[in-house]
Formats: structure tokens, sequence, C-alpha cells
């Protein structure tokens, strides 16, 4: 089944040009773009829900991080991947735990774009690289909580962090040298362990719970 996207963006000229992009791209549609998130919450209401939304923050009326809760309520499973502008560090983690699947920054490659849509897609979480090298600055400061009452073992901790970095299963695998069957069940327990269904929901119960402190 070729990938059902939606694009919202308020700036029309590069609305049309992503868009034109993606619908020349086999196995991928856009045929919804909008140029607002309240237009898009209307479509929601009468069309099939899309795949994956590719979503500016900075839109007239609602903003593109608090409608973020207001699509996944329409659509549980829909992938969010932001497109935008701002990379300051509260706009990214606010993004994030909102529930974003994946930050990307409007000067990335249309190949980048198109790449990442089939990355979300795939179980990772796509960032651009200025974007990620935020998110492993924060991660390379603090650690998690010894107290939690969660039980994670000390390597499903490790492995935690790397996820809310924003890292693919295969990733972690290759950074701490195991196999990619044995990240893949670490995760699993820590989904059981934290009672979380996807990766978003694991960014933030980390953020909203507090899951990390300071560390030395």
């Amino acid at each position: 089944m070729p990938i059902n996207i939606w694009m919202v963006e308020d700036n029309s000229r590069y609305r049309k040009s992503l868009v034109a992009v993606i619908n020349n791209t086999p196995g991928m549609y856009c045929d919804q773009a909008f140029s607002a998130c309240e237009e898009a919450f209307d479509a929601m209401e009468v069309e099939a829900h899309p795949d994956v939304i590719l979503l500016d923050i900075g839109l007239p009326g609602m903003s593109g991080i608090k409608g973020i809760q207001k699509f996944k309520s329409y659509a549980p499973d829909v992938h969010i991947v932001i497109l935008t502008i701002y990379e300051d560090n509260d706009t990214v983690f606010d993004a994030l735990c909102e529930g974003a699947s994946g930050y990307l920054l409007k000067d990335s490659t249309q190949d980048k774009i198109v790449d990442s849509i089939r990355e979300v897609l795939a179980g990772g979480a796509p960032l651009n690289m200025r974007i990620a090298q935020k998110v492993l600055q924060l991660f390379s400061k603090i650690k998690i909580k010894r107290d939690t009452n969660y039980g994670l073992t000390e390597r499903e901790k490790e492995i935690l962090q790397y996820i809310v970095a924003g890292l693919t299963k295969q990733q972690i695998a290759d950074k701490i040298f195991l196999s990619f069957h044995t990240v893949n069940t670490h995760i699993k327990n820590i989904y059981k362990k934290l009672q979380v269904t996807t990766k978003a929901a694991v960014v933030s119960k980390a953020f909203n719970e507090n899951l990390f402190k300071a560390g030395n």
C-alpha cells in the first residue's frame, strides 16, 4: 500500500514544492495539504487518516506543537514529523514530549525528508543532524534516576536514554555492541515496564515523570 502523507504548512510555495516531490516518489502520495491545523482537523472528520503528517510549528491559529495531541486523538497510530525553522531546545523537547515521531529543519534536503518518512514508518525517529546533536548533548549530562519504581535494569536504563535521544534499534545495537534481536527484546521489556506502546509515549513518560536527573 502506498504511504498516505498529509502536510500542514502555511508557506504555500514550500508546501506545494514538497507535495510535488512526495507525489513524484514511488510508493508515496500526498493529496491533503493544509495551511493550518484547524483545516486538517476538519479533514480528519471525513477523510481516510494518513500514515504520516509533516507538521510545521509556526502556524496561524493553533501551533503545530499544540496540534500534535489533537491529531493523535483522531488517529493514535499516525506518525507526526515536525518540519520547521525552530531549533531551540525548548521547542524541540516540547514537540517530542507531545508525541512527535521526528523533528527536521526546513533546510533539510528533499531527499532527507522523503527518507525520514520511510524511517519513521520503520520504527525510527528521524532527527536533523543539529537536533540530534542537541539531544545527545543533553543526555551526556543526565542519567536515569536509580529510585524509579519501574524496575528498569542498568542496561534498560542505558537503552532508554538512546531511545529518547532518537537512535534506531540498529544504531543502539551498534553503539552498545549487542545484536539487533537482543536490543529489540530489551526495548519490549522497557515498553512493558513503563506501560507504553509507542516510542512517542516513551519520550513523553521519560520527561513528564522526570525519569532523569542531573549527573556529573
